[in-house]
């Protein structure tokens, strides 16, 4: 399990300084609410992923053997090219990436649930039917007004919310397929070892589900 995981590699690494913003509850109300769902998202890739340089050298352990002092005659290698025990990559992205990952795919994947679903309580449902109504009864005469043809119905809620969801999926494809490189690098991990891969190796879920 990841959790089982987690703790046993945190019990052999220094603590992890990134904190994760905490999940909101899964509800319609967070879904069509496109300023708290975007919220959640900025502040969850500007925690892990937006830093993600900063937060692999953070994990640059010091070194325990003192002062050298022919070590000022020699070119050390800046933290962003050293490379990271095998011990700390894996802390790292069993407590901080891919938590922060899933929480994401979990939050997406309700909202496109619920965009698909129906949506008895969309406030704005008798208004369309109204209009609606009106555009029936309406006299066209193009001749007169070549415009008046033209009818933009309100969009139902869920289908705003569905194409929220496909653009926020789109942005994460993008930030995790960069971050992801960066791990690779600094982790010295396998070129052929996908995100997903490693997400499902982990025990995570590793992606959007289709709806």
């Amino acid at each position: 399990a990841p959790v089982a995981a987690a703790q046993a590699v945190q019990s052999r690494q220094p603590h992890i300084m990134t904190e994760l913003p905490h999940r909101p509850s899964l509800s319609p109300h967070l879904c069509f609410s496109p300023g708290a769902l975007r919220d959640f998202l900025r502040l969850s890739r500007s925690a892990v992923d937006d830093t993600i340089t900063e937060n692999m050298n953070a994990l640059v352990t010091p070194s325990h053997t003192g002062f050298d002092p022919s070590s000022t005659s020699q070119r050390t290698p800046a933290s962003g090219s050293r490379p990271i025990g095998s011990e700390a990559c894996k802390s790292f992205k069993i407590t901080v990436l891919f938590p922060a990952w899933q929480a994401r795919t979990e939050v997406l994947n309700y909202c496109a649930l619920i965009a698909a679903s129906p949506d008895p309580n969309d406030p704005e449902a008798t208004l369309r039917d109204i209009e609606e109504q009106k555009d029936r009864e309406r006299v066209v005469d193009e001749r007169l007004d070549p415009y008046s043809s033209r009818f933009f119905l309100r969009e139902p809620r869920t289908n705003i919310l569905a194409s929220l969801v496909r653009q926020e999926r789109g942005v994460e494809e993008i930030i995790r397929n960069r971050s992801w490189s960066v791990v690779q690098e600094r982790c010295n991990c396998s070129p052929h070892n996908t995100w997903q891969d490693a997400m499902r190796t982990c025990g995570f879920d590793d992606g959007p589900r289709s709806n």
